[in-house]
């Protein structure tokens, strides 16, 4: 299985080691998740639900205020030395047995 968050996190610590603080306390960090995961979902709003965008308001991208959910979780473990592909493969393996007969399949076409 490939693996690629720890190359994001070492380009993100490495970019960040060159500041005095590099990085933030955690519930710093969690704050800014949760600004993130917030364009997130007024994004989406926008796009599929009922709140129109007013006029006034900035462009944004979906990919890009994903990204920035990313950036700061990646933070957040690096701060706290997690390996995020480890973590991962854990995650994968676990929903993978817990959900493995959860939810309908695709049937297979001949």
């Amino acid at each position: 299985m490939k693996r690629y968050l720890g190359y994001w996190q070492k380009e993100i610590d490495e970019w960040l080691q060159q500041h005095e603080k590099p990085y933030w306390e955690p519930l710093s960090i969690l704050a800014r998740i949760t600004e993130e995961v917030g364009e997130v979902a007024r994004l989406l709003n926008h796009l599929y639900g009922d709140k129109p965008k007013k006029l006034t308001e900035a462009s944004q991208e979906l990919d890009q205020e994903i990204a920035d959910v990313i950036y700061a979780l990646i933070c957040l473990a690096n701060r706290e030395g997690i390996d995020l592909d480890a973590a991962m493969v854990k995650v994968l393996n676990k929903v993978k047995t817990r959900d493995k007969d959860r939810f309908k399949k695709k049937s297979s076409t001949p």
